[in-house]
């Protein structure tokens, strides 16, 4: 597959690219998928999003990936990594978001544990993050199965809302000693 990152028993993580807008258009749009976010994305907010990714590729060799079903070819979600303002510094960030349809079918923690791995294996990072808002569920429980723990909080402010956010983080040492 072109521009394939990364492969998983059922899933492809690729690059994003401008033929994707539409369906990003479908996940970023439904107010159901983007409840952490307090909005459905506008087109313009979409638009907006895809161009950070390609934007991030160039820049760091990584971004959001899009998440593509092995056995339909269909563009189910995203996830990867980028790099994310936490405080003072940059932490690198596993991030995820999957279409409504997607959801708990263990699609989220297959892509982030792949995401993880190229994180320590491939980037050789010290430590890697996930911000989660404090209501996302879903999300902190795949952060808790990618072997995260919660080491910080803080509040992001975010279309006139305060939301607070937990920062979740493994470490190599603790990656390292982990099961696999």
């Amino acid at each position: 597959m072109k521009n394939a990152v990364l492969t998983t028993e059922r899933l492809v993580l690729r690059e994003m690219c401008r033929e994707d807008q539409a369906a990003l258009n479908k996940m970023l749009q439904d107010p159901e998928v983007m409840y952490a976010y307090a909005h459905a994305f506008s087109d313009e907010e979409a638009e907006e999003w895809l161009e950070r990714q390609l934007a991030r590729y160039r820049q760091y060799g990584f971004g959001l990936w899009a998440v593509i079903s092995k056995e339909t070819g269909e563009l189910i979600g995203q996830c990867g990594l980028t790099m994310q303002e936490c405080g003072e510094e940059q932490v690198l960030e596993v991030g995820y978001l999957f279409c409504k349809e997607f959801w708990h079918h263990g699609y989220a923690a297959e892509a982030a544990r792949a995401c993880r791995d190229y994180a320590f294996e491939t980037l050789k990072a010290d430590k890697v993050y996930s911000i989660i808002r404090d209501n996302n569920t879903p999300s902190r429980n795949v952060a808790r199965r990618n072997g995260m723990k919660i080491t910080g909080s803080f509040v992001k402010h975010y279309y006139g809302l305060d939301m607070p956010h937990d920062l979740f983080c493994i470490t190599r040492e603790e990656y390292e000693a982990m099961e696999k």
